[in-house]
């Protein structure tokens, strides 16, 4: 299916729906945040008494009445490390809130929050994983041991005696960059504190595309049940990439604002607080080790994930370490598998979600470990990667660590990928830059990339036998409801709001195909409201659902009203249901199609006539669906979890020349190959590939959250660097390879994230394989000019 984007004339036309939009309470006022200047300090005294005094104030929200007012929010794991929406006690980030507050309006509101006096004594702070590690590191939570938040270790099958009996043991150590989105609408909160009574309530508006997730962590905060607690998304999400998942603890703070205020409060946060104090993908210093035969096929896999979440342990995570662990051995074959996950906290921002978080970070190890294996083996790295393949008669394959990898064919995509690249001839184009002095580079990353994702991972981070106490967490469910109206008209309710994926659009055309009507005649609704959409925690728009598991439940209701309107089309055509199919916006007969009647007649005659319809037949046009597969599942006694219900596939290849005199890179081609099952709009799914590349580009090349020795954070884009379409100008070859998802309605895997898991590790293997012949090793991103001259630097001054 192919159509233009219905969303698009609204947006383009100034009429799009987004929160600074909307004005959803009556006498709202504006908030402003006061935040931490200082890395790690205790709070002395807050004194709020002149910022409540100035003119147009309603009112001043400081740690007092919040350690008063909320208890700690909900951790995923029991570690004693309390999380509020405002420092209390000290503060542990530069940025942290430490008071909120409100008046008439923004400016009246940022002029009084100058007036809060805050009485800091600073502390030793530490930003580094391995310092924060460190016997003398600063606590960052008294009430903890140490700055380690999470630390378990999983074993599958016979480690030991796999690296004992290994021709090659090959290792190498790695980092990641912590690195956000900076999506174009920043954070964004409407709330209004309701005295009802029934007891207090609170009703909030938020661009948060996973609200029904923080439900009950909001409740919890303020010991309230959950249906008291209403959470509202606008129509229109100006970009989220996962970033937003850290939005819910200003809306406690908001709400809790507009307790004291008596009045609604709406607060929207600038550039630099987003760059200061919203979120980030979780910086991750990584040890691979593998076990290798003489003929270069990976035996083993030892793992050792040190995440740095930054001062707060903030849910979801330690969803990064998790995510990817059915899926953790990647493409590959390899039987035994160690890993230790390790969180530790330090003064930084806490992290979340970013576009392909976990396998951001798990794949630029796991390539970059495979492509030096390559070079000890002294076979060519695409070589390699094909002999360790899982292979196609392997399908369904499972994984040690409990992946189940749902379709694929690996071999046919990596063929399709050099031979689009013309790989051999990029080899002697190589060859010929390097007899002239030239850097040129080819770097390959081959990955999984899951999607649908099953929420039960998180609970690795909590050991079996106390999982066993409690109940256990799982589940990749997504939930429609569909109705036919007395004309014909098809409305679908969606509860998974886009930002920019073409949601609406999709589930039109799904619709339309499965009831046999033009796409005019369904008419998509995309709203998220925790007291009328249906939902489940695991529902939201986040971690490639909308494909795999929407469109799975849309299919399931529109296959059941379908049947309704089959028996009251039959009824007008005076035949069975047996006999009639839908299409062409028509009921007609299979074996004389030229006999039918409208769609919109067969619909009127449930609405206006039920009456007529056989016996025990229910005038029902109105259905939900909620697709659960049940191979979502949650993690067994012995460890294992299927992390995701899908498991598409990426082969990526980089080309990258270094100017000798700068030291600058160019990325000059990229060569993508996507398998995400059944391609449901070419259009769609390419927008997906290009805005992943975009991203990975950002963090292979630009952008990178970095730490002042003072641990003062760059939060301004002068410091922080995004790639612009100068930076995305390269030449892009983009391919699709379909092996449908035997676990899905339409065979459909997600596709928006695959891209910024492998091109940063494609980039990498590129600059390493341009530098190689000058002794230099990549081992950390981003690369750009000013790393490439430290690393020749340092490799020069090493053989004088």
């Amino acid at each position: 299916m192919s159509c233009a984007r219905i969303e698009d004339p609204a947006l383009l036309t100034g009429r799009g729906r987004f929160l600074d939009d909307l004005d959803p309470f009556a006498g709202t006022l504006t908030a402003a945040i006061v935040r931490s200047p200082h890395p790690h300090a205790r709070i002395r005294g807050v004194d709020l008494t002149r910022a409540r005094r100035h003119p147009g104030v309603a009112a001043v929200v400081g740690p007092e009445e919040v350690a008063a007012e909320l208890k700690p929010f909900p951790l995923a794991v029991k570690t004693p490390m309390p999380y509020y929406p405002t420092a209390v006690g000290r503060t542990r980030f530069v940025g942290e809130p430490v008071a909120v507050v409100v008046a008439a309006d923004r400016y009246l509101a940022e002029d009084a929050a100058e007036l809060v006096d805050v009485d800091y004594e600073p502390l030793p702070h530490v930003t580094d994983i391995e310092a924060a590690l460190g016997a003398d590191a600063p606590l960052l939570h008294e009430e903890a041991a140490d700055n380690v938040a999470t630390d378990r270790t999983f074993t599958f099958g016979d480690v030991s005696e796999v690296f004992a009996t290994a021709d090659h043991i090959v290792a190498g150590e790695y980092d990641f960059p912590r690195y956000s989105s900076t999506p174009m609408e920043c954070y964004s909160v409407v709330a209004e504190w309701q005295e009802e009574a029934g007891g207090p309530a609170i009703e909030a508006w938020s661009n948060f595309h996973g609200p029904f997730s923080m439900v009950a962590v909001l409740a919890g905060a303020f010991g309230m049940p959950a249906s008291r607690v209403r959470l509202r998304i606008p129509a229109d999400i100006g970009g989220s990439f996962g970033i937003k998942a850290g939005i819910y603890p200003y809306v406690a703070l908001v709400a809790l604002a507009s307790k004291h205020a008596g009045r609604p409060v709406r607060w929207t946060e600038d550039r630099i607080e987003h760059l200061l104090a919203s979120s980030a993908g979780s910086d991750r210093k990584m040890r691979f080790e593998a076990a290798v035969s003489a003929d270069g096929r990976i035996r083993g896999l030892r793992a050792d994930l040190i995440d740095n979440v930054g001062a707060y342990l903030r849910p979801p995570e330690p969803s990064t370490l998790y995510r990817c662990f059915g899926n953790i051995t990647g493409a590959y074959r390899i039987d035994a598998v160690e890993i230790r996950s390790r969180a530790v906290v330090t003064n930084k921002t806490p992290t979340g979600l970013n576009r392909g978080f976990g396998g951001q970070q798990l794949y630029f190890g796991l390539e970059r470990l495979v492509d030096t294996i390559a070079l000890r083996c002294d076979v060519d790295p695409v070589e390699l990667r094909r002999r360790n393949f899982v292979r196609g008669r392997d399908f369904p394959y499972a994984t040690p660590t409990g992946g189940v990898y749902d379709s694929g064919d690996y071999h046919t995509a990596l063929d399709m990928l050099c031979k689009n690249a013309d790989y051999e001839a990029l080899r002697r184009r190589q060859a010929a830059a390097r007899r002239r002095g030239e850097y040129l580079g080819i770097g390959v990353a081959t990955i999984v990339d899951p999607s649908a994702t099953n929420i039960g991972y998180v609970g690795l981070a909590t050991p079996a036998e106390q999982r066993a106490a409690g109940r256990g967490k799982s589940g990749s469910t997504e939930h429609v409801r569909v109705t036919v109206d007395p004309n014909g008209v098809v409305s679908v309710l969606l509860g998974t709001v886009p930002q920019g994926q073409g949601h609406a659009t999709v589930a039109q055309a799904v619709v339309a195909d499965t009831l046999g009507l033009p796409r005019d005649q369904v008419r998509p609704v995309v709203e998220m409201d925790t007291a009328t959409t249906p939902w489940t925690i695991t529902s939201g728009s986040y971690s490639s659902r909308f494909a795999p598991l929407l469109t799975s439940a849309l299919v399931e209701a529109c296959e059941r009203l379908a049947e309704t309107i089959k028996i009251a089309g039959a009824t007008l055509l005076g035949t069975d249901a047996e006999a009639v199919e839908l299409a062409d916006g028509v009921v007609r007969l299979r074996e004389r199609p030229e006999e039918s009647v409208p769609f919109r007649h067969a619909a009127g005659l449930v609405h206006w006539d039920p009456g007529s319809l056989p016996d025990g037949v229910s005038a029902r046009l109105y259905e939900e669906a909620a697709f659960t597969p049940p191979e979502s599942k949650a993690a067994s006694r012995t460890d294992q979890i299927n992390s995701s219900l899908c498991y598409g596939f990426v082969a990526e290849l980089a080309v990258v020349s270094i100017d000798p005199d700068t030291r600058s890179i160019r990325l000059e081609q990229v060569f993508t190959v996507h398998d995400a099952g059944t391609i449901l709009h070419p259009v769609l799914l390419e927008g997906q590939v290009h805005g992943a590349l975009a991203h990975a580009i950002g963090g292979a090349l630009y952008e990178e959250m970095r730490y002042s020795p003072s641990g003062q954070p760059a939060a301004t884009f002068m410091d922080y660097l995004c790639p612009t379409t100068a930076e995305t100008a390269y030449e892009l070859d983009s391919d699709h390879l379909q092996t449908p998802s035997p676990l899905t309605k339409l065979g459909a895997k997600g596709c928006g994230e695959g891209s910024s898991m492998s091109l940063p590790a494609a980039i990498a293997g590129a600059v390493a394989d341009a530098l190689r012949h000058e002794g230099v090793e990549i081992t950390s991103l981003p690369l750009h000019g000013d790393v490439v001259h430290g690393l020749l630097e340092r490799t020069t001054e090493g053989t004088n």
